[in-house]
């Protein structure tokens, strides 16, 4: 069987998308290649780093993508984790089965520390569900 290559596409590829990539590649373990990217590029968000390893999942070392980085890649599926990413994806010209799941931007959430840190551990909670059923029904 071949290694499938999952794109997961977000506005910034600061956050969202990055939570999904760790959790997609823990899921998949060998059985895909993850990647992720933005339409823009915002740089990884420590918040995410940070919730992740609350999970034991290491992304600091995980770089902010812009999409047009990956064009040249066949992917098997598109992943967009965000409506803007869905409405401002490219069109590429692959046969990739698409995804579209709209997860709320935790990076947007104001108040105390702990109160923006429930958040990231709210949308953290939501997209490891996600990332944990898609590659059962998928891989």
């Amino acid at each position: 069987m071949t290694e499938k290559k999952i794109l997961v596409l977000c506005t910034g590829n600061s956050c969202r998308s990055q939570i999904a990539e760790g959790y997609l590649r823990h899921f998949a373990d060998d059985k895909a290649k993850v990647y992720s990217a933005g339409v823009e590029t915002h740089g990884v968000n420590p918040r995410a780093i940070e919730t992740m390893k609350e999970d034991g999942i290491d992304i600091s070392n995980h770089t902010s993508n812009n999409i047009d980085e990956y064009r040249n890649i066949d992917f098997d599926f598109v992943i967009t984790v965000c409506d803007n990413a869905k409405e401002r994806c490219p069109l590429f010209p692959i046969t990739a089965r698409k995804f579209h799941q709209n997860f709320s931007d935790p990076a947007k959430t104001t108040g105390t520390d702990e109160e923006i840190m429930q958040a990231f551990r709210q949308v953290r909670q939501q997209i490891k569900d996600y990332c944990k059923q898609f590659v059962a029904a998928n891989l």
